[in-house]
């Protein structure tokens, strides 16, 4: 399984209109075709954390040819109005605001 780790800005009392856009979206069949097994939103202080899991050892490749689908277009639009780049200044696309893991621990 692989995982990725979104941290950007958001204001905590969007969080309902946040959590209903991923709603709609995860309804689709959107997640089963980026290999996404579990999605987690997390909201501290200002800040926005999305924890996403796929099959496999890779989700990157699977969304980067998602990424061209209206619907993946449309919520990216959509969370523009609630979701800020931690860093404007470095933010390109959603890579440059993923976390990197550094210590990994699995129960044995």
């Amino acid at each position: 399984m692989h995982s990725t780790l979104i941290v950007a800005r958001m204001d905590l009392g969007s969080a309902d209109d946040v959590g209903r856009l991923f709603g709609d979206f995860d309804r689709t069949d959107m997640p089963h075709r980026m290999g996404t097994r579990r999605r987690q939103l997390f909201a501290y202080r200002g800040l926005y954390f999305h924890l996403q899991d796929f099959d496999g050892t890779d989700g990157g490749e699977r969304i980067e040819t998602a990424r061209t689908d209206p619907r993946f277009v449309r919520i990216s639009e959509d969370l523009k109005p609630y979701i800020g780049a931690y860093d404007p200044a470095t933010w390109r696309s959603p890579a440059d605001a993923m976390a990197r893991r550094f210590y990994h621990w699995t129960a044995s």
